[in-house]
């Protein structure tokens, strides 16, 4: 995995958290689920990278 794949990644799950919390806050479901949502497509991302790692070495 790149280590910009990595920051792009990372920033992506940061903003999931983000709109999570804001969600949370404000009581805006809708922004809740698209922070966690956020959160799970960087996850799955990351995951992709790992396999890709793998098969490199």
């Amino acid at each position: 995995m790149s280590a910009i794949d990595k920051i792009q990644n990372k920033a992506q799950d940061l903003v999931g958290q983000a709109k999570e919390k804001l969600g949370e806050v404000t009581g805006n479901e809708d922004l809740q689920a698209e922070g966690l949502a956020d959160q799970a497509k960087a996850d799955v991302k990351d995951a992709g990278e790992a396999v890709k790692d793998v098969f490199k070495n």
